[in-house]
């Protein structure tokens, strides 16, 4: 099976990845927005967790990845529910990981280990333990096959940069110790602004932000009314929404009546109709200098204020007023 992506190009995988491509959890994601709200206010938002799985196996497998890592990463958003993060502000996640804390239950509950045994590999193996793949993930403010692909796809769909940054900034990329690294500092400060646009720009973009807080006041209603239960969120996003509209509660249809690309919105510390902070998403590249792998802010003073803005930003949250 060949599969392609714009930013990687196309790649010949084992039949395990085939099988797995097609099986109904991966093939779920195709129905889970990655933005949560954001392509019910903004139809041009419609980057899906499908989209970015393919794209973190390609991106392992530039990189010299082995096949079990690129199942690992396939399969790492595979417990998303629908709408994405939005879940975590209807069940109050914090640490805005509740798909994490339902991905054993998940996998397990579906055919994800059968077809994984049946290709001689151990799923509990590869999938619950996933500080073994240090390119897939890493700790922020480090790169990571995850942080770069959900950036880099972001950004080029939405027009914040071109195919041909996105290919210069992937020639950089090196692999140190199994961590992702950069080989010149001035591309670390490329991606320290690209990610800045990512988790500023457009995480906290005040009509994301909107979307995001109507969709989980909606769910949150929906709930209590029974109109929805938690099972609803394994589901794909239409199917929720489909869910919402059938029902016979009119609150929650005024609620879904909120939610729609003509809304207009201001930043506003004074009158606000509701705050709302970001998960603070840092980015400092590990960075090739002489002998050394260092981080660029130790480099550059430029991915330093970065970090520092960023920081800031999310910390300070966004004040949106409803006009």
């Amino acid at each position: 099976m060949h599969i392609s992506d714009p930013i990687y190009g196309a790649f010949k995988v084992e039949p395990v990845l085939e099988e797995l491509i097609g099986s109904k959890p991966v093939q779920r994601l195709r129905g889970i927005h990655q933005g949560g709200a954001s392509y019910l206010v903004n139809e041009k938002w419609n980057v899906t967790r499908f989209d970015h799985s393919i794209g973190v196996i390609l991106l392992i497998r530039k990189l010299g990845g082995t096949v079990e890592e690129q199942i690992a990463g396939l399969l790492h958003d595979v417990s998303h529910t629908a709408f994405s993060h939005v879940a975590d502000y209807v069940f109050d996640n914090q640490k805005e990981d509740y798909h994490e804390e339902i991905y054993r239950s998940v996998v397990a509950d579906s055919e994800i280990p059968w077809v994984l045994d049946n290709h001689g590999y151990d799923y509990q193996t590869i999938l619950y333990d996933e500080a073994r793949w240090t390119l897939l993930e890493r700790p922020a403010p480090e790169l990571c096959a995850d942080r770069i692909d959900y950036t880099l796809r972001d950004m080029y769909v939405y027009g914040h940069i071109s195919l041909e940054d996105a290919h210069q900034f992937l020639l950089d990329l090196i692999v140190v110790d199994g961590k992702i690294c950069l080989q010149h500092v001035t591309v670390a400060e490329w991606f320290a602004n690209t990610y800045y646009k990512e988790v500023i720009g457009l995480f906290m973009d005040p009509l994301n932000i909107y979307g995001n807080e109507m969709l989980a006041r909606t769910l949150k209603h929906a709930l209590e009314k029974q109109v929805l239960d938690r099972s609803d969120f394994l589901g794909e996003d239409e199917e929720v929404i489909s869910k919402l509209k059938s029902s016979q509660d009119s609150e929650t249809h005024r609620f879904l009546k909120r939610l729609h690309p003509d809304v207009r919105l201001e930043e506003d510390q004074n009158g606000y109709d509701f705050h709302r902070k970001s998960k603070v998403r840092l980015i400092d590249p590990l960075v090739i200098n002489g002998q050394k792998v260092v981080s660029a802010s130790s480099l550059s003073n430029e991915v330093k204020r970065i970090k520092h803005e960023t920081y800031e930003r999310a910390m300070a949250g966004v004040y949106v007023k409803h006009e």
